[in-house]
């Protein structure tokens, strides 16, 4: 098929037209390899282009740039004024779609009369809540019913690891907590002078088990009764009257945290602690009232300087992050706002007991923070310890330059926050005498290697975060084990050698059942070669005994940190879960009893991911294996992101993120309540 086209010629030409035919397969590609002054024009530009010569050149333009720009301008705010107005309307409109106008009406409510007057039992025939109010209400709670029971005592970063990552269809959950929020513990210290809210640090627990369908108990752990599988709770009553019931279960995890370790020091009563949300409400109330005191005209120099001498005992990340804090506050916000007298005489100490604070640091961290908070004045005593802490001075010693002798002092102080480490709480102590020779650790209940409290059922009873810790007792272990095997082979124990090929094996079984020390194991050669003391190629009973108690000396206590808990708590919903899938199986064949966990899942290892500090408009990090680094804005926005992130809520992320906008626009609020 062929087309024809009349095409005019270029200015200066002889106006005749040319005639181009092109086939309709070619047309089109042909067309576009013409000259410019050849190409095609759509009708409506012909009368244009026929006014002027086809030279190549732009169009002229009609305006100017800085008009273009300015109606440009123009059109992206009435754009973002549009946008901005729309997004409010929605806000409100969904804000009025919140509120209800009318009762809401539930009609006839069905209640297990078991709710309403749970029957009597246990070794104290109290009554035993084995129906809730609410397991009704709907057909997926009564399917809750009949699941096997799992309560967790305790709120904390382990619990809530373990209720975010549990499957909701396996397990009838009960959450027992004295206090009905979990609470973001790292931002604390922030909440003590008003950078952060308190409301910004705590999520609901309900909000929390409502994803699990799971019940909550406003009320305090006080026994378990391990072969019964009842949990003895308590709580006071409209009057005031103490209550005591049972909650029974298939599984228990005891997650109730620990108490502040007082070491043994006098007068622990006139210091603050910070553990907990009222904790933070009564130090920021003491600070703003010893600023507000020292401003009154009867207040004698003396007095005011004892006032404004603020003591932080305790060098770790909780105690060093508050003098950061309040370092801040003072510099920050006390000059704009209260007299400058006072900016001069306030003084901030922070004792430690050993040669550096943040001594579980890299040294080089350590060494930062110390020449920061030079810098910032803040006198930092190390070496030294608290003796008593008095109503008005706090009574400590101090090695001396020689670094044997001591040196007691005396400090004057107006404020003292103890911060020094962590003890068992009166729960787990409890606990502990009951369980007798299974539980040997006077801070901590110890468990093993798959989180299970020792001296308990097997599978029945689990401890995680700052109330346990894992018994790394490898050498006993391990030789049990070999004693068991050689006895099996009608071998004497004693008499055992171990080649090489059979220390592969037991190192293999090392690591599966102790994996913190598989670091301990990299160079299986070097250390057999090492306790072969008479190069005989072998290992007996006593050289392996010698390696085995080489290794347990090198395992430490996990840190008592939120990270630590939340991994454990990880852990523990992970193998639940595996359980309840491996649960049917499990009955088909009748095994009821025996090492379950052992068999569906491996034990838990602990993996440092790294520790963070605030020391004043700067932050450290420390990765761990000589890895850190730390340094100012940058790195505390860096910090800030962490902890964003890490926040439990999308609630509690938008609060932290508008009070650091509030602190930057209005700075700190400088009020007691």
């Amino acid at each position: 098929m062929l087309r024809t086209y009349r095409v005019a010629r270029a200015s200066g030409l002889p106006t005749a037209p040319r005639t181009l035919t092109l086939t309709s397969t070619t047309a089109t590609r042909h067309l576009f390899t013409l000259p410019k002054s050849l190409q095609l024009r759509r009708p409506e530009k012909l009368s244009l282009i026929s006014q002027r010569q086809l030279s190549g050149r732009p169009l002229p333009r009609t305006q100017s740039r800085l008009l273009n720009f300015g109606y440009r301008t123009a059109a992206w705010f009435g754009s973002s004024i549009a946008f901005v107005g729309l997004s409010f309307v929605a806000f409100f409109l969904y804000d009025a779609s919140t509120y209800s106008s009318h009762a809401t009406n539930q009609g006839d409510i069905t209640v297990p009369k078991l709710a309403l007057n749970p029957r009597r039992g246990g070794p104290k025939n109290l009554p035993i809540l084995e129906i809730f109010l609410d397991d009704d209400d709907s057909e997926e709670k009564k399917k809750h019913k009949e699941k096997p029971r799992l309560v967790i005592l305790g709120g904390g970063w382990g619990s809530v690891a373990l209720l975010k990552e549990l499957n909701p269809d396996d397990y009838h959950v009960t959450v027992v907590s004295p206090a009905n929020y979990f609470l973001f513990t790292p931002m604390l210290p922030s909440a003590t002078v008003g950078t952060l809210e308190l409301k910004s640090l705590v999520e609901p627990i309900r909000n929390i088990i409502d994803r699990v369908k799971g019940h909550y108990i406003r009320a305090a752990a006080e026994d378990v009764d391990f072969s019964s599988r009842l949990v003895e709770v308590s709580q006071k009553d409209p009057r005031g009257n103490e209550v005591r019931f049972y909650v029974p279960y298939d599984k228990l995890v005891i997650a109730v945290g620990s108490t502040t370790n007082p070491h043994g020091v006098k007068g622990l009563e006139n210091c603050h602690f910070l553990k907990d949300i009222n904790d933070a409400r009564q130090i920021r109330n003491k600070i703003i009232q010893n600023l507000e005191l020292s401003c009154l005209p009867t207040t004698s120099d003396e007095e005011r300087k004892r006032l404004l001498s603020f003591v932080v005992c305790g060098g770790g990340p909780t105690g060093v992050e508050f003098a950061a804090e309040l370092f801040d506050l003072l510099n920050e916000d006390l000059t704009l706002h209260f007299p400058r007298l006072l900016r001069n005489e306030i003084s901030v100490h922070l004792i430690q007991s050993r040669d550096h604070i943040l001594n579980t640091y890299d040294e080089a961290v350590s060494k930062y923070a110390e020449d920061r908070f030079s810098r910032d004045q803040v006198d930092v005593l190390v070496n030294s310890r608290v003796a008593e802490v008095r109503p008005e001075s706090i009574l400590f010693t101090q090695l001396g330059p020689d670094g044997k002798t001591t040196v007691t002092k005396e400090l004057p102080m107006g404020f003292c926050l103890w911060s020094t480490g962590v003890s068992q709480a009166e729960f787990c102590k409890r606990i502990s005498r009951q369980l007798g020779p299974a539980q040997t650790n006077r801070h901590a209940l110890e468990t093993d290697t798959h989180l299970r409290l020792n001296g308990t059922p097997l599978g029945d009873v689990y401890a995680i975060g700052d109330c346990s810790t894992i018994q790394n007792n490898v050498a006993d272990h391990i030789i049990t084990f070999l004693r068991n095997l050689a006895w099996k082979h009608g071998k004497d124990p004693e008499s055992l050698e171990l080649h090489f090929s059979d220390w592969r094996d037991v190192a293999q079984q090392i690591k599966k059942r102790f994996p913190q020390a598989t670091a301990h194991l990299k160079r299986l050669d070097k250390l057999f070669e090492e306790y072969d003391k008479d190069q005989n190629g072998t290992l007996d009973f006593g050289e392996l005994r010698e390696l085995l108690k080489q290794i347990d000396s090198k395992l430490t206590s996990l840190p008592a940190t939120a990270q630590r808990a939340h991994q454990q708590g990880q852990y523990l919903a992970h193998k639940f879960n595996r359980l309840a899938r491996a649960a049917p199986g499990l009955s088909a064949n009748e095994i009821h009893e025996g090492d379950l966990d052992a068999a569906v899942y491996k034990a838990f290892e602990y993996r440092h991911l790294g520790s963070l500090a605030y020391i004043g408009n700067s932050a450290v990090f420390d990765w761990g294996d000589g890895w850190n680094f730390s340094g100012g804005l940058w790195a505390v926005y860096a910090w800030r992101s962490i902890y964003f992130t890490q926040s439990v809520s999308l609630r509690t992320r938008v609060l932290m993120a508008m009070d650091w906008g509030k602190r930057a626009l209005f700075g700190r609020d400088l009020m007691s309540f």
